[in-house]
């Protein structure tokens, strides 16, 4: 069946989505075609997605062979390919086992869950509160937002779920003071994504580890944007010694644009996840465990991760003279390895659209920010051509302010 022409009205999708106005029919590594042929360059990559690029062969491939032979069989039968992922994981993380998703939120929902048992099978029912901090997003399921906070996503929504505090992000004096015999885990972004691209230093999440390890509580690192080598480790908190989670959630580069998303723990966090307390109809399917077992270990390559840091130090170095020329458009740069947040003086998303102008695709966030979450195998031509469009798009802003 031929796609919807873009002419046909979007009347019938639910309205909860500030679109641009673009549709694209085609990508080929970093680049977009629109459905009016134009090319942009994309530093979007889905929100951190399309981590390989778009078409990569070898998702591709993976993808086809695997689609010829089975798509879905039920979780109630053994999945070799989701055994074969999830030895993987394992073999390069702290976790001993993983739960497999369609989705990021669907992964937190099974940390969230597995923190709280875990203290009932302990044999502390009460301990039932997660600590989360301002600006976080951990997804837009009922206990994601409420894990999150966020008001703008909670409101209309009915009552808010008990058990859920948010405290000031990097604040580990609030965190101690909050620590308490009903605290069952702490919920953190080692690098906020939506929320700004802030990220925590080395220290604070060595600290982090410390805090939960003295209170007797549970880490659950949101890994879902800053995981899977976008920071230049394979990991975000792997920048720092000691400071493994227990839990753990990875989604969106996980599959490389396929969904695919999943929940690691550590034997012990995860003790009180008993047959029958979870599962899945999608989750670790065939065809997504082909494409995610691709995806990794193009990612977790020594050579690609190390493309990861330099690519992402030559940014960071050309965004900070950026910075430098054109202080009455950007603030700060912010973030970590390929996740980097741009602070503006003008509206984000009026800078976005500038962007756009010079066909450069770029994601907005918060605190007026925008986000550069290009495929990790953008090179070092292509981010120079990402660093001279976005001198354009600071250029512009310059001459509506001046005219």
């Amino acid at each position: 069946m031929p796609s919807p022409s873009p002419a046909v009205p979007a009347d019938h999708i639910l309205g909860v989505y500030n679109r641009a106005p673009l549709a694209f029919e085609r990508g080929e590594g970093v680049r977009l075609w629109s459905t009016e042929g134009e090319v942009y360059l994309d530093c979007v990559a889905g929100i951190a997605v399309d981590a390989l690029g778009h078409a990569h062969p070898k998702l591709v491939a993976a993808l086809t062979a695997q689609g010829e032979k089975l798509w879905h069989v039920s979780n109630i039968y053994r999945i070799p390919e989701q055994e074969t992922l999830a030895a993987r994981l394992c073999a390069a993380t702290f976790a001993d086992v993983v739960f497999f998703t369609n989705s990021g939120t669907e992964a937190i929902e099974c940390a969230l869950k597995a923190a709280r048992k875990y203290h009932w099978a302990n044999g502390a029912p009460e301990r039932i509160d997660i600590i989360g901090f301002d600006g976080s997003f951990h997804g837009r399921s009922y206990a994601a937002v409420n894990a999150s906070g966020n008001t703008s996503y909670l409101e209309g929504f009915g009552p808010r779920l008990p058990g859920y505090i948010q405290l000031p992000f990097g604040d580990h004096e609030a965190l101690k003071a909050a620590m308490g015999p009903t605290t069952a885990a702490v919920i953190i972004e080692p690098v906020q994504g939506e929320g700004g691209a802030r990220a925590l230093s080395d220290a604070q999440l060595a600290d982090l580890r410390a805090i939960c390890d003295e209170a007797g509580v549970l880490l659950i690192l949101d890994e879902i944007q800053c995981g899977m080598g976008r920071t230049g480790k394979l990991f975000a908190h792997e920048w720092a010694e000691n400071a493994a989670p227990d839990l753990m959630c990875v989604a969106k580069a996980l599959g490389g644009g396929f969904p695919v998303g999943a929940c690691l723990a550590t034997a012990e966090a995860a003790k009180g996840m008993t047959v029958g307390s979870h599962g899945s109809t999608y989750g670790g399917n065939p065809l997504a465990m082909a494409v995610g077992l691709a995806a990794f270990d193009e990612i977790a390559k020594p050579e690609m991760l190390a493309h990861v840091r330099e690519v992402a130090g030559y940014l960071n170095q050309q965004l900070s003279g950026l910075k430098d020329r054109f202080p009455d458009v950007v603030v700060d740069i912010r973030g970590k390895g390929l996740l980097i947040g741009i602070k503006l003086v003008p509206n984000n998303r009026d800078f976005m659209a500038l962007a756009r102008d010079e066909k450069l695709l770029i994601a907005g966030g918060g605190d007026n920010c925008v986000r550069l979450l290009p495929p990790l195998v953008l090179s070092l031509d292509e981010a120079r051509e990402a660093i001279s469009k976005l001198e354009r798009a600071c250029e512009a802003v310059r001459r509506k302010a001046a005219a």
